[in-house]
């Protein structure tokens, strides 16, 4: 039996070894030799300090930023939970959003839905709008919009919360990725947003849109995806190009 079994045995362990040990370190050695910033997850570095990497978004909420678009990834832009929502185009959920009770008993936003950031959106970027109801109405008392407000007048089944942009809005400026992990947003969207980080850093629009396209990054091959802005990247170079007196 034991000279059966000998054999594959032997087998097993030679495949374990080459498949195992020799091919990986093989190919990681090529890796870095050949593509040695890729192998290393592609970070960006500034000043000698990593800031993150080019493969994958993160949030940036300040006005004086290009803002990426929405993460449905744990807690946004959780690598460790890339994920979409999963939620179909006729999903309340989706377009309405939901809340929930925290540990406090307080009501806070759950999932904020479609609706409620093509409101922030019009908001922030001064997109002219019609709403149903004044957003005054919506207000807390810092003179901040209430999303918890907000989310339960577009779920109110009696008379819903209508609200509607007048200029069209890029899609990826109000839907997430379905990794939640996407570091690109569509040149349309960083344009669109040209505007409010121009005035937060003093320059005219027209500057901040003549940085777009060095940060614009072409299909690939030519024909495959569409065009598009690496977020960190030009962030990075708005703060290089126009920095904030601090």
């Amino acid at each position: 039996m034991l000279k059966e079994l000998g054999p594959g045995f032997r087998l097993t362990l030679i495949f374990t070894i080459l498949t195992g040990l020799c091919y990986p370190a093989v190919m990681t050695g090529m890796s870095e030799l050949i593509f040695p910033r890729q192998s290393k997850g592609s970070l960006v570095a500034v000043n000698g300090k990593v800031v993150g990497s080019s493969l994958i978004g993160q949030a940036f909420a300040k006005p004086e930023y290009v803002h990426p678009r929405p993460s449905a990834a744990g807690n946004g832009y959780d690598a460790t939970a890339s994920g979409g929502s999963n939620l179909g185009p006729t999903s309340a959920k989706l377009l309405h959003g939901t809340t929930k009770m925290d540990d406090k008993k307080n009501e806070v936003a759950d999932f904020d839905g479609i609706n409620l950031r093509i409101v922030h959106y019009c908001v922030d970027n001064d997109i002219p709008y019609e709403s149903s109801v004044p957003l005054d109405q919506f207000k807390d008392s810092h003179g901040d919009l209430d999303d918890v407000k907000l989310i339960k007048a577009f779920n109110d089944g009696k008379a819903p919360l209508l609200f509607t942009a007048k200029v069209p809005i890029p899609p990826d400026a109000v839907t997430a990725s379905s990794s939640g992990l996407d570091p690109h947003i569509s040149p349309a969207n960083a344009e669109t947003q040209a505007a409010r980080v121009a005035k937060a850093r003093g320059v005219s629009a027209d500057q901040v849109k003549q940085l777009i396209p060095q940060f614009t990054e072409r299909a690939d091959l030519g024909f495959l995806g569409e065009p598009r802005v690496n977020v960190l990247k030009l962030n990075i170079g708005l703060d290089q190009r126009f920095p904030i007196s601090k």
